[in-house]
């Protein structure tokens, strides 16, 4: 893995206006300009050949970031960088190409009336990946990279497992050769006996292919033995990153902390319940002024209810690589997240 970066992301920003209600309209009770902001923010570097984990609660803007990454939305302001270059709107079908993505349900990305063979040959042919005579090869190559057998090629997405679907979703992103993979909770709709198969496989396409991987997901637990780095998001904010087991063993954030002591564990007595993460999100409508956690925060001080935080660099002893947090009391929390983190690691 290099400290290049393949894809930069700079204060990228999207709002959505919301609709307002004809009830409210009739009796000029609405108010002008509301929107709901869903990215506020985000500053991100995916480095070229990493497995970078994004992590946060549902609704934290996670997909909104993955689909603009992958160009199906556009963001409302900010800039977007591939290989230092700018990513223009609408893109051009190379870069398009070059950045693909894995969705959540493997029953609804894959269309039920199209075979394996032609989902994979008309990426190939449109892309032209390979001459049309060697497609067939091509395919089969791609169905075997992903554990499947050349006899999947003439079946439908409906005779196959949740598992197996997923794996020709791979298949298909993977068949036009692209740099970056955007995975989008592609393990969260699987039965948990699957999941372990398919982060596996994820493990060995980085290897093998030296993809650049952001592999999206809710549970901190899924991502701790795929990532080498973890940036946590809440309510359309980055709001920690860092190398993954300095993540763990040292979270600098409550929410952070909150994540990791919500990982079921085997023995009872290592639960930290006054870290445990209790309440919904706020509205992305009406973000809370401050810190936009501290309604849910165990540690939150008066100055956080008016300051907002920026991403910043901690400092962490011992640390090889840039510990940032957008936490005011980031260099003093307290150690109980530490040790739910050690403890966890301790059970594996």
């Amino acid at each position: 893995m290099s400290g290049e970066s393949a894809v930069l992301i700079s204060d990228i920003t999207k709002r959505y206006t919301m609709p307002t209600p004809v009830w409210e309209r009739v009796t000029k009770r609405s108010e002008s300009g509301r929107s709901l902001a869903a990215l506020d923010g985000i500053d991100l570097d995916v480095r070229r050949g990493e497995t970078l984990a994004l992590v946060g609660e549902s609704g934290s803007g996670k997909s909104t970031l993955a689909k603009i990454l992958v160009g199906s939305v556009a963001p409302s302001s900010g800039e977007l960088r591939y290989d230092g270059e700018p990513m223009p709107v609408p893109r051009g079908k190379d870069l398009t190409r070059r950045i693909q993505m894995v969705f959540q349900d493997p029953y609804s990305s894959l269309n039920p009336r199209i075979s394996v063979r032609s989902l994979l040959s008309e990426l190939l042919l449109l892309h032209r990946i390979v001459p049309r005579r060697q497609v067939r090869t091509e395919c089969v190559r791609l169905l075997n990279l992903v554990g499947l057998d050349d006899d999947a090629l003439d079946a439908y997405p409906s005779q196959f497992s949740g598992g197996q679907r997923q794996r020709i979703a791979i298949a298909r992103a993977l068949a036009v050769r692209p740099d970056v993979l955007i995975a989008d909770e592609p393990v969260s709709a699987l039965d948990v006996s699957v999941q372990a198969t398919i982060l596996d496989l994820f493990t060995s396409l980085q290897e093998e292919l030296g993809l650049t991987i952001l592999f999206i997901a809710h549970n901190l637990a899924v991502v701790q033995h795929l990532s080498q780095r973890v940036a946590v998001m809440y309510l359309g904010r980055i709001v920690e990153v860092a190398d993954t087991d300095e993540i763990f063993a040292n979270p600098q954030h409550p929410y952070t902390q909150s994540l990791i002591a919500s990982i079921p564990r085997m023995s009872g007595d290592s639960a930290n319940e006054a870290a445990m993460l209790e309440g919904e999100p706020p509205s992305p409508i009406d973000i809370p002024s401050g810190c936009r956690f501290h309604p849910r925060c165990p540690v939150a001080v008066d100055a956080c209810r008016s300051t907002d935080p920026e991403l910043r660099a901690v400092s962490i002893g011992g640390a090889g690589e840039v510990h940032e947090s957008a936490c005011i009391l980031a260099d003093a929390l307290p150690s109980a997240g530490t040790r739910i983190a050690v403890q966890h690691k301790e059970e594996q």
